[in-house]
């Protein structure tokens, strides 16, 4: 059986994620107990408070943290991807299960990121909302109405998440994005329902974040990817005159294409799907997407004897 890993992005953390895993796997307690650098992850993971864990610079490290904490464990017992993606944050726990970034380094490297990101949007009024019922093309074209409403004042709106059929997000300037859902209900848009996020990610607004990353990239070793990775830039798997630091760069400040990315993934073999990060939001975007396609999230320790039962009838082969 052909699996996909999908790791969760930034916004699916909740205070005490991880703890079960750290109390019952010492794989998982040798990431949390090694990390180094500023953030008390392992604190901000088990014991908050919310407030601490919800600041897009703590939340990167401890979302990636327990992203390889689980993926060691899962690759312990034998079960490892033939293919990899993840949602934004995600993309770097991707990179990791692939072998281009190890434990050491991709854990401080997205602290950086999230610290690039959160200065990217300081001093900026922003704002994202989920489009509800509305195609592609009706959001990339209300967006491209806003836009050019408000060029002369520099505001923008622009799609941000594909995240699977009739759910897309939009991020940007709150006057924009406040005058986009007015734009997109006209279009068709059943509703547009405010997102709780702390910048303009995957817009734009977020070149500074890229640049800083391109500096930092600069520095950075990049190992030879193990399986492919299907990036959220492109919904696909990098051509080979593509590189991984381009494509990181460009993430940031790009939109998310995670539905074609999920179909891509089935398209290219995948058979299960395997959600690894806090919650199931993902497993429910692959059920949206392509419902004939199982998808188990791995959130707690119980989830692991879940999925070793779905793969008993097969072999990862």
């Amino acid at each position: 059986m052909k699996i996909g890993f999908l790791y969760a992005g930034q916004g699916a953390q909740y205070v005490g994620m991880g703890k079960d895993f750290y109390d019952a796997y010492p794989e998982f307690r040798e990431t949390f107990d090694n990390i180094k650098g500023e953030t008390d992850v392992k604190r901000i993971c088990f014991e908050g408070p919310e407030e601490d864990l919800q600041f897009t610079a703590n939340t990167q490290p401890c979302m990636v943290a327990f992203a390889v904490g689980v993926t060691k464990i899962l690759n312990n017992m034998g079960i490892k991807p033939d293919m990899a993606a993840g949602l934004s944050l995600g993309e770097y726990s991707a990179l990791y299960s692939a072998g281009v970034f190890t434990e050491e380094q991709v854990i401080p490297l997205v602290a950086y990121r999230g610290k690039h990101m959160v200065e990217a949007a300081e001093g900026r009024d922003c704002k994202m909302i989920a489009v509800i019922a509305l195609d592609k093309d009706k959001v990339i074209e209300g967006c491209n109405r806003v836009n050019e409403e408000f060029k002369d004042r520099g505001l923008i709106a622009e799609p941000a998440n594909f995240n699977c059929p009739g759910q897309i997000t939009v991020s940007g300037d709150t006057e924009a994005v406040d005058r986009a859902a007015e734009v997109l209900k006209e279009l068709g848009a059943k509703r547009c329902l405010p997102v709780k996020v702390s910048g303009p990610f995957h817009t734009s607004l977020m070149k500074p974040a890229g640049e800083a990353l391109r500096r930092r990239f600069a520095d950075e070793d990049f190992g030879e990817m193990q399986i492919p990775v299907v990036f959220n830039s492109m919904g696909r798997a990098k051509n080979d005159d593509e590189n991984i630091p381009d494509i990181l760069v460009k993430q940031v400040q790009s939109s998310v294409y995670l539905d074609d990315s999920i179909r891509y993934m089935v398209d290219n073999g995948v058979e299960l799907f395997v959600e690894i990060g806090p919650g199931n939001t993902l497993s429910k975007f692959v059920q949206k997407t392509t419902p004939d396609v199982p998808c188990i999230k791995v959130d707690k320790v119980e989830d692991l004897d879940i999925l070793k039962e779905k793969l008993s009838g097969g072999s990862n082969e």
